[in-house]
Formats: structure tokens, C-alpha cells, sequence
């Protein structure tokens, strides 16, 4: 600034004429003005620009998770987005999935449950299935209208009074709670929970079937069972 208010000072020696004396310090104390001025403007055009990239860093942020909606966010790539993928798949919805129609009869296995129907040419005295879950061992009959089925867990000397598949004839339907009725060819299954277990029973003929799940299932699901049921008739 000194150097300025010296080239000031050597234009002033040489004034012109009809034009006042100039003065020095005063210019320079409007220059000093004008140099904070320009300063302070720079300084806030800096944070204007740095509140302007920050707003857009958000404003793109927002966006790609708005392109996301609805989906499962997974962090961590492939491997993530396949486990958050079969997490999705085992909701209760999935494991009550419809077999396909073309499905051999003969062995059916349903997605979600353990068990798998095969073929059954075995009488129980008066109850008849073609189907039958594979490994379940026959307990000696409790009576002519009633079977028991041990798990291929357990042994049937081990069978307690709820711990196998219960399968009988009865001439009244039985009450259920939490009832979920469906009709398939022209049958109608009744689907709920019957002295703690779960239960399906359907009318055949003049006489109801009632087939009654271990407690604490865990091998059946909804289709299974009303396969199970299509498949018999009693007599």
C-alpha cells in the first residue's frame, strides 16, 4: 500500500489546472475499502459455493434412495442381496405355495414342509389313502376308525397320545378354532386347530375324516394336509 500512496502522491505533484488539489490519504483509505470489500465478497461466494455442493451431494442421495423404494436395502453386494432375497422367500406366504398341476401324485413333495406323500396301498381298516407321508411307521390301531402315524423321528412304542399323525372316522364334525375353509374337486376342508393341534377335516360320504398334526408341528403346511385328506375315503 505504501508503494501506491507514493505513485499517488507523484501523480498529485503534477496537478492540472482548474482542477482541485488531490488528496492522497484519502484515496487510499477508499482503495483499502474497496480491497476489504472484494475480500469479504469472495469469502462469502466460497461458502456459497460449498452450501451449493453440499446440497447437491443430499439432493443425489435423496434420489437414489428414492429410485429404491420398495426394495430391501442390502449393503455388503451379492452375497447380502441373496440372504436378504431368501429371508423374503421364507415368509409364511411363500411356505403356503401352490404345487404345480402337472404334479405326480404318486410323490409329492410341498416347498416349506419336511414331509413328502408317496403312494399308500394299505387299508387301515376303515380308512383308505392312497397317499402317505414317507417314513411316518403305522401304530398298531387304536380301532377300526382310528390310526396313528409315528414320525420317522420316533419310535412308535415312544408315541405319546399327541406326538404322531392322528387319522379317523367320526360321524360329527368337530369343532375347530381359527377355521380356514377351502373347496377343491368338490370337497370341502375345514382347516383350524383342534385340542392344541392343528386339524384338518373334511366330510366324505355320510362320515367326516379328522386328521389331527403332532403337536408342535413342524413337517406340515396347509396343502399337505388337504392332499393328505383328498386322498382317503372311509368306509
Amino acid at each position: 500500500m505504501d508503494d501506491v500512496k507514493k505513485l499517488l502522491q507523484g501523480f498529485a505533484d503534477h496537478a492540472v489546472d482548474g482542477l482541485p488539489a488531490a488528496d492522497v490519504d484519502a484515496d487510499v483509505a477508499r482503495g483499502r475499502r474497496a480491497l476489504r470489500r472484494i475480500r469479504a465478497r469472495r469469502r462469502v461466494t466460497g461458502v456459497l459455493c460449498i452450501a451449493a455442493a453440499t446440497t447437491a451431494v443430499l439432493a443425489v442421495g435423496n434420489q437414489v434412495k428414492w429410485w429404491g423404494a420398495g426394495q430391501s436395502e442390502v449393503a455388503g453386494g451379492p452375497e447380502d442381496a441373496a440372504s436378504a432375497a431368501g429371508a423374503e422367500a421364507g415368509s409364511p406366504m411363500a411356505k403356503s405355495a401352490e404345487p404345480s398341476a402337472g404334479a405326480d401324485e404318486s410323490t409329492m413333495s410341498t416347498f416349506g414342509a419336511a414331509v413328502t406323500l408317496i403312494a399308500n396301498r394299505t387299508a387301515w381298516n376303515n380308512i383308505s389313502c392312497s397317499l402317505a407321508p414317507e417314513g411316518w411307521a403305522l401304530r398298531a390301531p387304536l380301532d377300526a376308525n382310528h390310526i396313528q402315524l409315528a414320525p420317522p423321528t420316533m419310535r412308535t412304542a415312544d408315541l405319546g397320545a399327541d406326538g404322531g399323525l392322528d387319522v379317523q372316522a367320526i360321524d360329527a364334525a368337530r369343532s375347530l378354532q381359527g377355521i380356514r375353509v377351502s373347496e377343491s374337486a368338490g370337497k370341502v376342508f375345514h382347516l383350524g386347530t383342534s385340542e392344541g393341534r392343528e386339524s384338518g377335516q373334511v366330510l366324505l360320504g355320510d362320515r367326516w375324516l379328522l386328521v389331527q398334526l403332532p403337536a408342535g408341528n413342524k413337517d406340515w403346511n396347509d396343502d399337505l394336509l388337504r392332499r393328505f385328506m383328498a386322498s382317503c375315503t372311509v368306509n
